[in-house]
């Protein structure tokens, strides 16, 4: 239940700390005092939106903060606006996202305002009443996450049937390429090898008629060079016991023919080593046009970018495959979801048909006592063919005030009925919700009399099971709280401000008999009062 509120720097509030008790908390005020500002208070600190415009100073921060009990410890929710704008939450004093805050909040409070009547309307919202009656909210929540698991399968499916498909059109042309490229037996570093043998190859012929002319000069007509050095040699072997200054250059003569003579040797074995052969250049140049034309197509400049291009195209076949078959998996999977999802929401089918006349019945018999003896309440389930994210179900609640015949609930219900109504329906939700607190904002709008009377006995009722605010304009609902709080607006230093306080004794019969009576409080309204309370007390 909800324990405490500080607010700090929040519209007209300069500083308020207040506790409250379980119960029934009746909370009143006149027109303008600031009830509403300490439920803006109230829903910031829960995560609602934050502005800059509810800071009384510009120049602090704002600060709420509201203490639950929760398993008998207590939850500090806390909220922070700066005079910048910036927000900051925190649940148990810890850092928290404004997301984390509204979750964890909506399973400790409710707040109910009066344009929440509208939801009476919304089909989502009948089908929210239907199922905590029913009590498979869980089994909603379960089923919610199946079918949204079966949504995003078929769409991975749907997009994976997408790419096969635009791969088995494109299929043919790739196979057809890399079998060009796979039958081309690539390897790196062939194309420059086959360029120098072609080179080799081609000038082979030469090559060895010139090999020729160096043996032919070596054997020269008359004399070869070789005899020719030696006979040299010779000469100067015969001048030097003569002249010695010659015996250097007979050993350069005598060095230069051993030298010249393994030169003619080494041409003579290189050159039988050349072989000319066309058969073998047709192939290599045959070779070379094949990778040349690869490239040129494939338009690129290397065979190691063509042996590249080949395996991404081995790759990209490989996927389609794989592809083809994780989609067969994918179409299993879909298809147990769809079964499964249909399961479930057969199950939801027959747990609403089932709790619908008993609902139905509820709902009747409490609407009834709030002074609409004729009411007829109807629950209308029914099946629709394709399960959505909440079953197969729409769900109608139908009204009928005044034996007219029953129609949908926005159609033929007043305010004061719709006011009525969903008092039962919050009853009833608080109930099968296990809600610890629950806030009305004037929910008794429209409402006058006997019924105000009985509306406040029923809201009673709740404040004995729960904690229940009610923010209220009628005496008759005032009286019946456990406690009152008073909200006030007084002068300040700085301008008006808002304050509560909590009403007892004969400051409580004086505020009732203001609600009796209005600003002229008359000794009849405050007798009046105090017959209210005493007879509230005496219950």
């Amino acid at each position: 239940m909800l324990r405490r509120l500080l607010i700090e720097n929040y519209a007209l509030i300069d500083h308020l700390d207040i506790s409250f008790p379980g119960g029934l908390v009746i909370i009143t005020g006149e027109t303008g005092a600031g009830k509403s500002i300490l439920l803006g208070a109230l829903s910031l600190a829960l995560g609602g939106r934050s502005d800059v415009s509810v800071l009384k100073d510009r120049t602090r921060n704002c600060v709420v903060e509201a203490v639950f009990e929760e398993d008998g410890q207590e939850r500090p929710f806390r909220r922070v606006v700066s005079p910048q704008g910036r927000s900051r939450s925190f649940i148990d004093d810890e850092p928290a996202g404004v997301d984390q805050l509204r979750e964890a909040a909506s399973r400790l409070i409710d707040i109910h305002s009066q344009h929440q009547q509208l939801l009476l309307s919304e089909r989502d919202f009948q089908r929210t009443v239907l199922d905590s009656y029913a009590g498979i909210t869980a089994e909603v929540a379960a089923y919610r996450q199946t079918w949204q698991d079966w949504l995003d399968a078929g769409k991975t499916l749907r997009e994976m049937d997408a790419r096969i498909d635009a791969a088995r059109r494109e299929q043919d042309y790739l196979e057809f390429q890399f079998q060009q490229l796979d039958e081309a037996a690539l390897r790196e570093g062939e194309l420059e090898a086959l360029e120098e043998e072609q080179g080799r190859l081609a000038y082979a012929e030469s090559v060895k008629e010139q090999v020729a002319r160096v043996e032919q000069l070596f054997e020269g007509t008359e004399l070869s060079l070789e005899a020719s050095l030696k006979e040299m040699v010779s000469s100067l072997e015969r001048v030097t016991p003569h002249y010695p200054e010659f015996e250097d250059l007979r050993a350069r003569l005598d060095s230069a023919r051993i030298e010249l003579k393994d030169v003619r040797d080494e041409v003579t074995v290189r050159g039988e080593r050349i072989q000319f052969s066309p058969q073998r250049l047709e192939e290599v140049e045959n070779r070379l046009s094949q990778l040349y034309g690869l490239m040129r197509k494939f338009d690129v400049t290397s065979v190691a970018e063509l042996i590249a291009r080949r395996d991404e195209l081995a790759t990209r076949l490989g996927a389609a495959l794989d592809d083809r078959l994780e989609r067969d998996q994918l179409a299993k999977k879909v298809s147990k979801l769809e079964a499964d999802c249909v399961k479930a929401a057969d199950a939801l089918h027959a747990a609403r048909m089932k709790a619908a006349p008993g609902l139905a019945a509820l709902l009747q018999e409490r609407i009834r006592s709030l002074e609409m003896p004729r009411a007829q309440f109807a629950v209308q389930v029914e099946e629709r063919p394709v399960p959505g994210p909440d079953g197969k179900d729409e769900t109608a609640f139908l009204f009928d005030a005044n034996g007219r015949g029953l129609l949908p609930l926005s159609k033929c219900a007043s305010g004061g009925e719709l006011s009525r109504i969903m008092l039962c329906i919050k009853a009833l939700l608080a109930h099968y919700q296990g809600m610890p607190t629950l806030i009305f904002d004037e929910i008794d709008t429209g409402i006058s009399g006997s019924v105000a009377e009985k509306m406040g006995q029923m809201i009673a009722e709740m404040g004995e099971r729960m904690q229940v605010f009610a923010i209220t304009h009628l005496p008759q609902v005032a009286s019946k709280g456990t406690s009152h709080l008073l909200v006030y607006k007084e002068a300040g230093p700085e301008g008006p401000r808002t304050d509560i306080r909590l009403l007892a004794g004969p400051d409580r019969v004086r505020e009732i008999a203001r609600m009796l009576s209005g600003s002229d409080i008359t000794p009849e309204a405050l007798a009046n009062a105090s017959v209210l309370l005493q007879g509230n007390k005496s219950k």
